[in-house]
């Protein structure tokens, strides 16, 4: 039976879970995911635990936060004085925004607090901190040449 290797082209079905079991991705109803094994394509800690399986494989994987999204930096967070933020632009915490750095990248971010005297925008990842689970099943490999 043919196991995985990297700079294989697989196919799997996933489910993404948090710690508390709420759901924040899944594969279902939709086509499996398909990425080339250790390309980074994907989060480091899914991709290293693809190598050694097989068609029809299923797995859980624990990937701590380190190996998904990272830890929360604050120095991603950053606060605006209100009197400079623009009026017709909402700033109720959880609204997301898009801005743009000078190099033209756009970045996304969530108000996370806001008061009379300004408004707290995060640019983390939303899933930056947290430990992700992820069941999976490896649908298909297309072998590297």
């Amino acid at each position: 039976m043919t196991q995985v290797k990297n700079g294989d082209t697989v196919h799997i079905h996933y489910t993404g879970t948090l710690k508390d079991g709420s759901t924040f991705d899944s594969s279902a109803g939709r086509d499996p995911l398909t990425f080339q094994v250790g390309s980074g394509q994907i989060i480091p800690g899914l991709d290293v635990a693809i190598p050694g399986m097989a068609v029809g494989d299923k797995k859980t994987v624990n990937v701590p936060c380190d190996q998904a999204y990272g830890p929360v930096n604050p120095s991603m967070r950053q606060d605006i004085p209100k009197a400079e933020f623009p009026d017709n632009v909402p700033s109720e915490v959880g609204t997301r925004l898009q801005m743009q750095a000078q190099n033209g990248q756009v970045i996304p971010v969530v108000i996370v607090a806001s008061d009379e005297n300004s408004v707290t925008l995060d640019a983390n990842h939303p899933l930056a901190g947290q430990d992700l689970i992820f069941d999976i099943e490896l649908m298909a490999i297309d072998a590297a040449a």
